[in-house]
């Protein structure tokens, strides 16, 4: 007889280390050829960037965090122990991994709600998928005393993984009841598949403000799970998505009273990326895999280097942000920027005005 409460453990763990054997520090291909028009003469300094930012009606001091990754297993606990500590001295907001693991098994809970533990003040998202109910998103809130709530959307990794789910004709009626009715912000999240205009406003249309579109370029689950089959692979859904700079401009297609707030994740590995997320659309810029490398072993050993990295980017934001004369993120939405190929195809077959983003400062 199968322990289905160790098989999801185990789940859990694999998909830590798969997800870290693709891990590189190289920009998603669509970030990499996106380009600001270089302007000579920034005419500010370094010290008037304020990078702060408000989404989903929360302050951030810093407009990047960690993203949700794990929990579920005793591996995972000692992961969201160091990113809460992580977290909590590097002064980011943070997200959990899937509490579905913690409402099916009462007993793994604390391998999620340590993170508030050694982040009492911080800002934390929860996450759970989009076939719970209104009852487990608030049961997913109180365990970790949560700000806001991120409900993934991931349909391609339930249709590989083995045990996933195969009914998804509730999930939107799901996302409207538990925006409705939870007391805290509510974020609709993909999870590394990108996003559609189509998507966000359908979100849009049930009461969604805020959508984290995690498009392709960074960790892909149609591989891990792939990965973890023994038979009937789908290794040709490998790469499925959009990435995440179409689906920024996707979303920004659509009318400005109509669109949510965007949170930007997928492929992002630095700084630039960052910025060029900021002025492609996005109020806030998540990555996981990144801090990951630096707590995947469960040791503390790297925390100092996670928390220089952060102090790091802060400062080549604001380097960054005064190169091409940005002051705040609502003022990089006017800077010039140059699409890649791949983008200005994928705009010209969506009737998408790609060479506006080239022209923005005089308009």
């Amino acid at each position: 007889m199968i322990d289905n409460r160790a098989h999801g453990r185990n789940r859990k763990d694999q998909h830590v280390e798969l997800a870290s054997q693709q891990f590189t520090y190289q920009s998603a291909k669509d970030f990499e050829e996106t380009r600001f028009v270089h302007q000579s003469l920034p005419e500010m300094k370094i010290n008037d960037v304020d990078i702060s930012t408000t989404v989903a009606g929360l302050e951030f001091a810093t407009p990047f965090f960690i993203n949700a990754m794990t929990g579920g297993s005793k591996k995972t606990r000692e992961i969201n122990r160091l990113l809460g500590i992580m977290a909590h001295y590097g002064k980011i907001a943070l997200a959990s991994g899937s509490v579905s693991a913690a409402i099916k098994e009462p007993s793994v809970a604390e391998s999620f709600s340590v993170m508030r533990r050694e982040n009492p003040f911080g800002i934390i998202f929860a996450n759970l998928g989009a076939h719970h109910d209104l009852e487990n998103a608030k049961r997913a809130v109180d365990l970790l005393e949560a700000n806001a709530l991120q409900i993934h959307i991931n349909a391609p990794q339930e249709v590989i993984m083995p045990e996933g789910d195969r009914d998804f004709s509730m999930w939107l009626k799901n996302i409207e009841t538990i925006v409705r009715e939870l007391e805290v912000p509510v974020i609709v999240k993909e999870v590394g598949f990108g996003m559609s205009r189509e998507t966000v406003a359908q979100l849009a249309s049930v009461g969604v403000q805020t959508v984290d579109i995690s498009g392709t370029g960074g960790t892909d689950f149609a591989k891990i799970e792939n990965n973890r089959r023994t038979i009937k692979h789908y290794d040709f859904l490998e790469g499925w998505g959009q990435s995440t700079v179409i689906s920024l401009v996707e979303a920004m297609s659509l009318p400005k009273e109509e669109r949510p707030q965007l949170i930007a994740s997928g492929g992002i590995k630095n700084p630039l990326d960052i910025v060029k997320s900021l002025a492609l659309g996005a109020d806030l810029v998540g990555m996981s895999n990144r801090y990951l490398q630096y707590v995947k072993t469960g040791k503390i050993d790297l925390m100092e280097d996670a928390l220089r990295d952060i102090q790091l980017h802060r400062r080549q934001l604001a380097s960054i942000m005064t190169l091409v004369g940005a002051k705040n993120i609502e003022e990089l939405r006017t800077k010039d920027l140059i699409l890649g190929p791949d983008v200005q195809n994928w705009c010209q077959a969506r009737s998408i005005d790609w060479q506006s983003y080239a022209n923005r400062s005089r308009q």
